[in-house]
């Protein structure tokens, strides 16, 4: 598994075949994970991977989905990634390029403070 095995651990996981049409070698997966702290707590992810990946694999690709989810409900917070009313493609590609800029700043300077033992909020 990858950088994000953990979240393999910390859940259940089954996968079920999903009837689409694919490539010759490939395999389409519905992935269910279910929180082993809470019962009633799951995840649910598509798969579309090489033939023959195992259920480990595609439990450690799913971590990052969540590490994503995260990020994008911490900028709404903090930078107001949902502020912005779309009216144009072009305004709103900035607002929310410059958006996950500033939080992906702010990431890295409480990275950094939390390194240096710095306990200042940066933000």
């Amino acid at each position: 598994m990858g950088a994000n095995s953990w979240w393999a651990h910390v859940r259940e996981w089954v996968r079920h075949p999903l009837a689409y049409p694919v490539r010759a070698g490939w395999e389409r997966w519905l992935l269910t994970g279910r929180s082993v702290a809470q019962q009633d707590e799951y995840s649910y992810h598509r798969a579309y991977v090489p033939e023959g990946t195992s259920l480990a694999t595609l439990a450690g690709m799913a971590g990052p989905s969540l590490a994503v989810e995260e990020g994008l409900e911490q900028a709404k917070d903090e930078v107001g990634l949902d502020q912005y009313e779309v009216r144009h493609w072009d305004p709103w590609h900035r607002y929310i390029t410059l958006c996950l800029l500033a939080h992906a700043a702010l990431q890295v300077a409480r990275a950094r403070a939390s390194s240096s033992g710095d306990r200042r909020s940066p933000a």
